[in-house]
């Protein structure tokens, strides 16, 4: 498949890239500063500058053919909005999106732990949930994960729906890896269009 990693030079989004080219896929990897993209020259990987408050520099690197997994993350505010509006006007054929377990359309379902979560986001809380509700109108995937660690890929992992999603629990982690797979699993074989879905480690 032809796939486009956003934000390829981030923790989450080097391991979507690496996963994705193990797979056989090939990668157009985005990033502000593409010669931070810390992976070997390869065929199959073609990295490219791009910044998603420069929709134009994204609607180049995405074709109507490509899959893009959003690995896009920031501590302020608009980003992701921006980001997921760049993205979803550049036309690519699927859009999975990396959220956060306990924002938006799962906050109910997490419980208690999502009050926590939006008292640490403040003001990027409205910009997660936008940015999400964009990809989602769509018909992208959003995947809510936990909170991320390094690590290895669970060999026990799982991905749910909304409806299967156990409570949040603020002391467990789910690896980078475990996400990558969940993500690139949904960019092979869809199960959850236009709905978000949960990357579990078990």
């Amino acid at each position: 498949m032809n796939l486009t990693v956003l934000a390829a030079s981030g923790r989450t989004g080097i391991v979507l890239t690496r996963q994705a080219l193990r797979r056989g896929h090939t990668v157009t990897a985005i990033a502000r500063d593409p010669q931070r993209i810390a992976l070997p020259d390869s065929p199959h990987l073609r990295k490219v500058a791009g910044d998603v408050h420069d929709a134009a520099s994204i609607a180049s690197a995405v074709d109507a053919d490509s899959v893009v997994l959003s690995a896009l993350g920031t501590d302020r505010a608009g980003v992701l909005l921006t980001g997921a509006r760049a993205v979803v006007a550049a036309g690519p054929r699927r859009v999975i999106w990396l959220g956060a377990y306990g924002t938006g359309k799962s906050a109910e379902v997490a419980g208690e732990g999502a009050g926590v979560l939006a008292t640490v986001l403040g003001d990027r809380l409205a910009d997660k949930v936008e940015a999400d509700n964009t990809v989602l109108a769509a018909g992208g995937t959003v995947f809510h994960a936990g909170m991320l660690a390094d690590g290895p890929e669970s060999p026990r992992r799982r991905t749910v729906g909304l409806e299967a999603a156990p409570p949040f629990d603020l002391g467990a982690r789910v690896s980078r890896e475990t996400v990558a797979a969940a993500m690139l699993d949904e960019a092979e074989a869809p199960g959850f269009p236009g709905a978000v879905a949960l990357p579990l480690a078990e």
